[in-house]
């Protein structure tokens, strides 16, 4: 079952959205892109040839503290729920979840990508035909507009994997916590993955992979805006650039002007002069605690959080206040 905003086609808001958002990052002084602008078709591909890699570690290492740590988190928040996943991508961890609900139990999947969501749905379904399934074309972040088709008999449980938190400031990432425990009310849950503190050269190598998928994922939104927008680039006017910063605490991934040069959409100009910047993403590290306090201020208790040997990455059992 699929739900997309009502009278208007999904492609049709996801596009003006899209175009909207560029022009007001690329007007700012700071010129930014949201990084969710990242996960079109094709940057929805890339990003899943960056988990394979040897340097990605936060991927391999979530879903092994889930495969390890279901059952006693699933014995926590209960097989009986509506299982709610934010940006749930192809959902790789997902089945991982799964397996331990019963057929009273349903999962919402929640995604802007709307051909990466319809095959999600497809898979999952045959994969759990007991389980009922729904599928929500939408930006999880503004779900307000779009309540969510579950019933009243489950205890809603969102499933944040991934480490997308770390997307957002603190004081975002705060916002967005609190939008997310009004939207499932006072008997909801969060399972919720967040990357951890670490040596920089780890956090450097994760983010500047030596197959260079990573700078093909970040120079992909300008190649979206071509596609999408019509937005006349410079070919080869800009280069990848991620570094961990350890002031704030986060990894920046920008994309560097080669040259002076003008970018143009929907009949505006915008000049950019070489070495400047667009700032696509940020990636804020947490240690536990530091997590659990930020929570805590969005009105969640933190239950439990699970963890590597390595200490790199935690998932977070959140319950709300």
């Amino acid at each position: 079952m699929k739900m997309e905003y009502p009278n208007v086609p999904a492609d049709i808001v996801e596009s003006e959205s899209f175009r909207l958002d560029v022009c007001a990052g690329l007007r700012q002084q700071q010129r930014s892109i949201p990084p969710k602008y990242f996960y079109d078709a094709q940057g929805s591909a890339l990003f899943e040839q960056i988990c394979e890699t040897t340097e990605y570690y936060p991927t391999r290492t979530e879903t092994a503290i889930l495969d390890q740590y279901s059952v006693e988190m699933m014995g926590l928040i209960g097989q009986s729920c509506a299982l709610v996943e934010f940006g749930c991508g192809s959902a790789v961890k997902t089945p991982l979840l799964m397996r331990h609900l019963d057929s009273s139990a349903a999962c919402v999947l929640i995604d802007i990508c709307k051909p990466q969501l319809e095959q999600t749905e497809a898979r999952l379904v045959a994969q759990f035909p007991n389980i009922e399934i729904l599928a929500v074309c939408a930006d999880y972040t503004q779900l307000e507009a779009l309540p969510l088709p579950i019933s009243c008999d489950l205890r809603p449980v969102i499933f944040f994997p991934g480490s997308t938190i770390g997307n957002y400031t603190p004081e975002e990432a705060q916002h967005l916590l609190r939008k997310a425990a009004k939207l499932i009310g006072p008997n909801g849950s969060m399972l919720i993955g967040v990357d951890c503190k670490k040596d920089p050269a780890v956090l450097n190598a994760a983010y500047n992979d030596k197959a260079g998928l990573t700078k093909a994922f970040n120079l992909n939104l300008l190649a979206r805006m071509e596609r999408e927008l019509g937005a006349e680039i410079e070919p080869d006017g800009f280069t990848h650039y991620a570094f961990y910063n350890p002031v704030p605490g986060r990894v920046e991934m920008h994309l560097v002007s080669r040259f002076d040069q003008v970018i143009r959409i929907s009949g505006e100009e915008f000049w950019i002069g070489a070495g400047e910047i667009i700032h696509t993403e940020n990636s804020y590290k947490y240690r536990p605690d530091e997590f659990q306090d930020l929570a805590k201020s969005a009105g969640w208790h933190s239950e439990i959080f699970w963890t590597d040997a390595n200490k790199f990455f935690s998932i977070h059992l959140l319950r709300v206040s």
